[in-house]
């Protein structure tokens, strides 16, 4: 395989896991906000990845979910479930689920919280690639993961059977464009943060977009046709700066990413929103209120 057996392209967004206040998942809601996001023009889906809540599900959760995401999307984008996990194993064995719920592929971040050499890494996908029954690709959040994938590892990577895309979710440009020039040609490169420099990774060749502000501002997809139209350059870079300004609201005044996220669909009456999963806590008190003062400043409604 490489990036030619998929035609994966375009803005996929990275989806939210709803929770109901019992802390069930919302599986309604899942699927209703996926069918949402591709009416918008999604170009695919990305489920069960950081912006998911991964870390936070049962293994059983995240095989339904897996059901789910194909389900809402009812045939009309790319489906790409995360089953990354610290060890080999379950990774495979979560791609199996995902290969069974008729998912297109796989994310798989390295093992995560103990720190890896380059080739404790490579030695992972390559057992997973050797046994995975589906496309990869390879998941860079060092932010997260701890473990990041270098340009040059990901050249490594990128000569292995199964792989076929990374989603380089650094936020470092300097290491988004050293591992463009070294895999594109071989691999797909999807740009993780493009609400904080997706327009010049679109110019630069990236194949599409994985990022989780879709789920609150359609502006995040539109940000990926209009940067690909000469026509609509300044457009695109309007929608660049406001997708900055809302990734600095989201990150601001005693809020993080996730819980923000959540709280801001919730806010503007979307599907999919709903409660964190402990540690991670609601939204409420004044971070809650600077959120919706900050929306409504960017005219995000």
């Amino acid at each position: 395989m490489n990036r030619d057996s998929v035609t994966w392209t375009g803005p996929m967004p990275a989806v939210t896991t709803p929770f109901a206040p019992d802390g069930r998942v919302d599986s309604a809601g899942f699927r209703a906000n996926v069918a949402r996001l591709l009416g918008l023009g999604a170009t695919g889906i990305v489920a069960c990845g950081c912006t998911g809540e991964f870390w936070s599900l049962s293994l059983a959760e995240r095989k339904a979910l897996y059901a789910d995401a194909v389900a809402g999307a009812a045939g009309r984008g790319t489906v790409i479930v995360g089953t990354g996990c610290v060890g080999a194993a379950d990774t495979i064995a979560l791609a199996h689920a995902a290969h069974a719920a008729g998912a297109d592929g796989i994310l798989v971040l390295p093992p995560y919280f103990v720190k890896l050499t380059d080739d404790e890494i490579f030695a992972h996908y390559e057992a997973v690639s050797a046994a995975a029954p589906l496309p990869i690709v390879v998941y860079n959040i060092p932010g997260n993961a701890v473990n990041a994938i270098s340009p040059a590892l990901a050249s490594r990577l990128a000569e292995l059977e199964k792989i076929v895309a990374i989603k380089e979710s650094s936020g470092d440009w300097n290491n988004f464009y050293a591992t463009l020039l070294a895999v594109k040609d071989r691999i797909r490169v999807f740009c993780g943060p493009s609400s904080v420099f997706g327009v010049p990774a679109v110019h630069a060749g990236a194949d599409g977009t994985v990022d989780c502000f879709p789920n609150v501002w359609a502006g995040t997809l539109d940000l990926w046709y209009a940067a690909r139209d000469p026509a609509r350059h300044a457009e695109a870079e309007q929608l660049q700066a406001t997708a900055r300004r809302l990734t600095d609201l989201f990150v601001t005044g005693g809020r993080t990413l996730y819980p923000a996220t959540k709280a801001a669909m919730d806010h503007l009456g979307f599907p999919g929103g709903g409660v964190p999963r402990p540690p991670l806590q609601k939204l409420a008190g004044a971070p809650l209120e600077g959120l919706k003062a900050g929306l409504a400043e960017l005219g995000v409604r």
